[in-house]
């Protein structure tokens, strides 16, 4: 099947509303986070080569690399976040008629579980990196789109939730208590600087506008 990042927002959409179990609101999230580094992209791409920002003209190059380093990692997470669900379906699916059965599934069950947790916090991670780049272009970026900043900021703040949602459902169910305790409190730490950040960028717009 070809990447879904690489299709139409419409076919995406439409397979999203449907009765496929994914892509699903791993999948979305990520999607919502490429749309929060796009826009950041965005802002850098209309601050460039304007003399007014000509003191921040280092910044906004790295913005807008930073910015769309991020949006290809969001692209590809849509995809894998699609792809690990799916390893964890084949999982349910493995025969358990004999224990030797019953241990093969459960390990790779286990094993699907992990790649479930850990694919939601890279996207959880990315958020969080993406909202510090969008925090510092305040001032630095042209002002006539700051309230495109501020979009940025909840779409990220968005899919930072949603990626720790998708954490969440898969960790109650890892037996391995090391691995959960690790995902957990990475987790938390991203979630907590992610919300933080989004919550200020969203409140300095509102402000300046």
């Amino acid at each position: 099947m070809a990447p879904l990042a690489d299709g139409s927002i419409r076919h995406y959409m439409e397979i999203l509303a449907s009765a496929e179990p994914a892509p699903g609101g791993g999948s979305a999230a990520a999607l919502t986070g490429a749309i929060g580094a796009s826009l950041a992209g965005m802002v850098g791409a209309l601050t460039e080569g304007r003399a007014k920002y000509g003191q921040y003209a280092d910044f906004n190059a790295r913005l807008l690399e930073r910015a769309r380093a991020a949006q290809n990692e969001f692209l590809a997470l849509v995809d894998e976040d699609v792809a690990v669900f799916n390893a964890m379906s084949a999982a349910y699916k493995m025969p358990k008629a004999t224990d030797d059965e019953k241990a093969s599934r459960t390990g790779a069950l286990q094993e699907a579980l992990k790649a479930c947790t850990v694919t939601p916090y890279k996207i959880l991670d990315l958020c969080a990196r993406t909202l510090d780049v969008a925090a510092e272009a305040i001032g630095k970026t042209n002002r006539n789109v700051i309230s495109d900043i501020g979009v940025a900021a909840v779409c990220l703040r968005a899919a930072a939730q949603g990626a720790w949602l998708n954490m969440l459902i898969n960790l109650g169910s890892i037996k391995d208590e090391a691995f959960a305790a690790k995902y957990r409190e990475k987790g938390a730490k991203a979630l907590d600087g992610a919300l933080r950040a989004a919550d200020s960028v969203y409140e300095t717009v509102k402000r300046e506008l």
